[in-house]
């Protein structure tokens, strides 16, 4: 029964991180709400993360195609902040995530919902100074703790890393999606490879999620012009909040 309804969510998940993102802070709710634990959870959801992304970087890939191949470069920073997240991670017990956990939560949804707000003042005040320091190196070295960051947790690093993309010649939201999607692939395949040996994969409910997500991410990617993303964020605010919340409580 818990792998139906997580084939289910994971359907929804994919959908919303091809759409407007922050599709995992619905999905890691429903996660514990089957029995996972937090930590558990935390490292599972990459398994959902990878096939969501990989199917909608295919759902986007004729925007790749067009894509000069120089930012490439930013996958760099990516894979290597994964890869110092995921070994904190690691080294993270149970009881210390799961007191994190509504923190890391709570930023998420905040940082999820004032996305547009931010990116607009950040670019207002960058964009004047472009001329001079706007190079793919220094948004690589920008990236990189905020892929440490992803590499621990996850949820907020594809709007971080959409504001960054403004910054660069692309224009097109098709061609910055996909490559967050590739992005993603990178960041989850590294915590997946270092966390692998750990044994804190639940791959029943695991797989099952991400066979969903997968469905979910390219149908997501094939038809983003046709869903309201601002309804979708709406819910994912909504649910974010209440699920820091309600681990809060439980917790402290």
């Amino acid at each position: 029964m818990h792998e139906i309804i997580l084939f289910i969510v994971g359907l929804i998940v994919g959908a919303m991180n091809a759409i407007a993102g922050g599709g995992m802070l619905l999905g890691y709710p429903v996660m514990l709400a089957v029995g996972m634990n937090p930590l558990v959870a935390n490292v599972t959801a990459n398994l959902v993360f990878l096939p969501g992304k990989l199917s909608s970087a295919i759902g986007y890939r004729r925007f790749l195609r067009k894509m000069h191949r120089q930012y490439l470069i930013l996958l760099l920073p990516c894979i290597l902040g994964a890869a110092v997240g995921s070994s904190l991670l690691r080294h993270t017990s149970s009881d210390q995530f799961s007191r994190l956990i509504p923190g890391l939560i709570l930023f998420a949804v905040l940082l999820f919902a004032f996305q547009p707000y931010i990116h607009f003042h950040l670019h207002r005040h960058i964009s004047r100074r472009s001329r001079n320091v706007q190079t793919l190196w220094l948004i690589a070295l920008a990236l990189l703790p905020v892929a440490v960051y992803a590499g621990f947790f996850g949820p907020g690093f594809g709007f971080i890393m959409l504001a960054f993309l403004s910054f660069t010649s692309l224009r097109d939201v098709h061609k910055m999606n996909a490559l967050k999607n590739i992005a993603g692939v990178s960041i989850a395949s590294v915590d997946i490879a270092i966390l692998f040996s750990a044994h804190l994969f639940n791959w029943p409910l695991g797989l099952s999620m991400a066979a969903g997500s997968a469905i979910g991410g390219y149908t997501g990617a094939r038809f983003s012009q046709r869903f309201s993303s601002h309804a979708i964020r709406t819910v994912v605010i909504a649910v974010g909040l209440c699920a820091a919340l309600y681990l809060g409580f439980r917790t402290y």
